[in-house]
């Protein structure tokens, strides 16, 4: 089954004249059954990408978890996702963590922030039934 959230992420994630931050690629895709327009999503998520600018918890995990907190997820929705995420990626989901690993294995950075994007996404639609 084809996932309208992820299709719609990698649309953004491919426009160059904006940019999408993680944060931003994973809230904008659920704007609408949020109760909220595009740009208000845009706009919520703007200073959440690269870990909240610091390299703190990545951007597109705190997209999810703001997608599952204005869907009325439930703590156990809240646990199932992060166990999800950590399940794949270790106890840490920094976004300063995250990247030296993905540096480590030689990958690219964008490649390693769109999979980010597409992973929470997958795994949220799965948690909130979605």
């Amino acid at each position: 089954m084809e996932n309208q959230y992820i299709e719609h992420a990698v649309r953004l994630r491919a426009i160059t004249e904006i940019h999408y931050n993680c944060a931003q690629a994973v809230l904008v895709p659920f704007a609408s059954v949020c109760g909220i327009s595009e740009e208000k999503a845009y706009q919520l998520g703007a200073h959440f990408g690269s870990g909240m600018k610091m390299g703190s918890v990545c951007g597109a995990v705190t997209g999810a978890l703001m997608v599952i907190g204005m869907l009325g997820g439930t703590d156990d929705q809240y646990r199932a996702f992060m166990k999800m995420m950590r399940d794949n990626h270790g106890i840490s989901l920094n976004c300063v963590d995250l990247l030296k690993k993905n540096q480590e294995a030689g990958q690219e950075k964008k490649v390693h922030c769109d999979h980010m994007v597409y992973e929470a996404i997958a795994d949220l639609t799965e948690v909130m039934q979605l």
